[in-house]
């Protein structure tokens, strides 16, 4: 399957598959085949098909090919060096663009036994226990799975190239993976490496002065030519995938097929000009939401609850609730179970019967309230799932999932968590489902596994903090440390939301004391010396997070269907009663007087914090919040029509406009220019005016074809074809005659296609085109060359590729 095509500055039509396979047809015969009548063109088109040269079997010796079977992704043209670059995953080429000749690897491929360590000599067993051998047992078969995926790319993602674009001063520019841009020269020698984000890059753009790269979380970032960073900002809430420049903007097309424009200024004064008036015009495009969330969780013990629980339970306090979100532990659990939910986390698969019983039971519960799931991660025995009602589904989207593993060596999931994070009136909220380390005296374990959960929980579309941007660019900025480094994902939300079993107890209490508070409903003695609060207090954990009063009895332990405050724990292990259960939140306020806007798009309040003492099917009762939320939004419609309005009578704005587009006026000294045998000819221009002037040298496009072909001859060599003027700057553009006569193909035959003889004249027409830095609008000066062989050198008849099918 071809998955890139382009056609080279000689006309020579280039295509990229897969394997790793590259073709070539040349141009003389394409451009023959199209000027024939429409049914010559039906005879031949199976013959041009077939006429392409392979240049990986050109470079295979003996079977065995120096570049990597990946499939090429990209093809690039650099017109001023005659070369093409090609990449893909761990593959990165440079050729002649005329001989088709390999010129440089600069990966230098390696293969995958390299990369895999040598099989270890079995060692004799030593005697293991139970527990150390079940250990074993869980902690393998889930490294197993994620040795095998991990090693099956056998590369790193910095050698993973997803973009290649070629700056005016020449310079080629790959993005990578792991979001590193790296500046090469024409020769495929790496110049400088850039790591500005950490996202993988998914495109970049060049067009004046300046570099624009698109990322797979939907943020463009600009540089200058020589990589420093000008600035960043969200462009879009999938990855940007391919920009195009039109007029004075830059278009930017993103994953979910969303196109938006940015003047290529940008960052600028314009920019600066139009945020204050924008603000100035807030009350016109700002609304206001009202909904309310109702948030359950529940640790299910493996048990499957009744319809009496369910009931009970999820039972709609208000009509106004239009979202439920419900969060579950302990699906599943069991070693083998842990083992291969590992297995499949590793491979993105998920889910499990006991898991789809538990989604339908639910599903079940909200039919009767026009609710619809349209969202759910399982990871082991962690279940997360969310329900909207129908008439509120068109103002959520972007659903994305997550899961974090806080088991065995952070592998197994019976610890953990699983997330959900959606777009509700273009606003980020959050929710996390999590369950912590058991026991009483594990409270730093627990810790630490909130700590993991919150800086490692990545989703599978990283956050652009688009959902947060808001017009005075207060809360748009994407969160960054200190050092620049990327802040966690939770940290880059509107509104986030932890429930679960979280597992903090009481301390100082014995059973016997906490039996007789708990049935005198002294709850609030038994507060005091929460686990939880004594940490939230200290700093240590779920730092910015707050939690709604409660009154209800301690959800732990219970002994199954019992009902009643007599159902605690009566076991030899005599339990005491703690609140594990629990939901904390944090909105978009930084203190409590925050009202809702735009600067402060989620304002959250709590009516309800309760548990279900009804269900008695699990050790742990269920619990619930309802949340009223105030969300503050941009009425985008009306707020483009303001800018649009602004753009055009705002003097100032109009002004700088005009100053940025002021177009260059260009010299060139010679526009017939007459080339004897392989001597070069200069020709010169001048930039006479006080911006910046940008020139690009292009073929013309042969007159009976409808194809946009932009190619020089094969005989003519042009350096540099690409370039910048400065300010009352001339530049020197050598035209010289290629000598193609003694340059061979593959099987040795020549590419010459001209007839030999005494005395040869070729001509062509090229083009000096002429632009600005911040405008596509281009003047082109026509320059004819002519060249004339004195000599006679060239065979008596030279080979025409046409000749094979014509």
């Amino acid at each position: 399957m071809i998955i890139f095509v382009f056609a080279c500055i000689i006309g020579d039509l280039w295509s990229g598959s897969e394997g790793g396979v590259i073709k070539v047809w040349y141009e003389e015969g394409i451009e023959k085949s199209l000027s024939l009548q429409r049914e010559e063109k039906r005879k031949t088109s199976f013959l041009v098909e077939r006429s392409f040269i392979d240049l990986r079997a050109m470079v295979s010796d003996g079977g065995a090919c120096p570049l990597p079977a990946v499939d090429v992704k990209l093809l690039l043209s650099d017109n001023s060096r005659s070369k093409v670059w090609s990449a893909g995953y761990l593959s990165l080429a440079l050729w002649d663009s005329c001989t088709k000749e390999l010129l440089k690897d600069p990966f230098g491929y390696e293969t995958k036994q390299n990369l895999f360590s040598a099989p270890r000599k079995d060692k004799a067993r030593s005697p293991v226990g139970f527990f150390q051998r079940s250990r074993n047992a869980l902690m393998g078969a889930a490294d197993a799975v994620r040795r095998v995926a991990a090693k099956a790319g056998f590369g790193d993602d910095s050698q993973r190239i997803e973009a290649l674009a070629m700056s005016i001063d020449g310079m080629i520019w790959t993005g990578s993976a792991n979001g590193c841009l790296a500046r090469w020269d024409g020769n495929g020698n790496r110049l400088q490496e850039f790591q500005h984000h950490s996202c993988s890059v998914q495109s970049i753009f060049s067009f004046g002065t300046r570099i624009w790269a698109g990322y797979m979380d939907g943020s463009i970032q600009l540089l200058d030519l020589e990589g420093n960073l000008l600035g960043g900002w969200i462009a879009h809430s999938s990855p940007v995938l391919s920009m195009a420049v039109g007029g004075s903007y830059i278009f930017t097309m993103a994953g979910h097929g969303g196109v938006r424009g940015w003047n290529l200024s940008s960052p600028g004064p314009i920019d600066n000009i139009m945020r204050s008036r924008l603000i100035e015009a807030e009350p016109l495009y700002k609304k206001f939401e009202y909904m309310k969330v109702l948030v359950g969780s529940w640790n299910v013990g493996q048990e499957k609850a009744s319809y009496e629980s369910l009931r009970a339970w999820l039972k709609l306090p208000t009509p106004e609730v239009g979202l439920v979100v419900v969060g579950l532990q302990e699906v599943d659990m069991g070693a083998g179970f842990l083992a291969m939910s590992a297995a499949k986390e590793t491979v993105g698969l998920e889910g499990s019967p006991n898991g789809d019983w538990w989604l339908d039971a639910i599903g079940q519960q909200l039919k009767g309230y026009s609710f619809e799931r349209v969202g759910s991660r399982q990871m082991a025995g962690l279940l997360i799932c969310v329900w909207v009602r129908t008439h509120l589904k068109q103002f959520i989207g972007d659903i994305d999932n997550a899961a974090v593993a806080c088991g065995l060596g952070r592998a197994i999931g019976n610890k953990g968590a699983v997330g959900l994070r959606m777009r509700i009136h273009d606003r980020s909220i959050c929710f996390v489902n999590c369950h912590f380390a058991a026991h009483m005296e594990a409270v730093s374990r627990r810790n630490e596994d909130f700590d993991h959960v919150f800086r490692t929980m990545t989703f599978a579309t990283p956050s652009s903090g688009i959902m947060t941007t808001s017009v005075s660019g207060s809360t748009g900025q994407l969160l960054r440390g200190a050092n620049g480094s990327r802040m966690p994902e939770l940290s880059d939300t509107d509104m986030i939301v932890f429930l679960g079993d979280f597992n903090y107890r009481l301390y100082d209490f014995s059973y016997d004391d906490a039996m007789g508070l708990v049935s005198r409903r002294c709850f609030d003695w038994l507060k005091n010396n929460d686990q939880l609060r004594a940490e939230m207090r200290s700093g240590r954990v779920f730092q910015g997070l707050r939690e709604g009063d409660f009154k209800f009895p301690p959800t732990y332990k219970f002994e199954k269907h019992t009902a009643g405050l007599s159902g605690y724990d009566s076991s030899e292990k005599r339990r005491i009663p703690a609140w594990c259960d629990r939901i904390l939140y944090r909105d978009s306020r930084v203190s409590s007087g925050n009202e809702c806007s735009l600067d402060c798009p989620v304002v959250s309040s709590i009516s309800l914090y309760d548990s279900c003492m009804e269900a008695t099917d699990s050790d742990h009762k269920p619990i619930k919040s309802v949340f009223n939320l105030d969300i503050a939004y941009v009425d985008k419609q009306t707020m483009r029509q303001k800018y649009v309005e602004l753009m055009s009578s705002n003097n100032k704005v109009v002004h700088l406009l005009q100053e940025l587009e002021a177009f260059p006026e260009v010299n060139i000294n010679n526009s017939n220019i007459i080339l004897q045998d392989r001597n070069p000819s200069i020709v010169k221009l001048q930039n006479r005016t006080e911006v910046i002037a940008c020139f690009e040298i292009i073929g013309q496009a042969p007159n009976f074809s409808s194809t946009h072909f932009s190619a020089f001859p094969a005989w003519l060599k042009v350096s540099p074809a690409v370039g910048i003027i400065s300010p009352g700057q001339t530049i020197e553009v050598t035209l010289q005659h290629r000598d193609l006569h003694s340059q061979q193909n593959y099987n040795g035959t020549s590419l010459d296609i001209l007839p030999g003889g005494a005395t040869q004249q070729k001509a062509a027409t090229v083009f000096a085109k002429i632009t600005g830095v911040y405008s596509t609008v281009a003047k082109y000066y026509e320059i004819h060359v002519q060249h004339q062989n004195c000599r006679s050198t060239l065979p008596s008849r030279g080979y025409n590729l046409g000749d094979r099918f014509f």
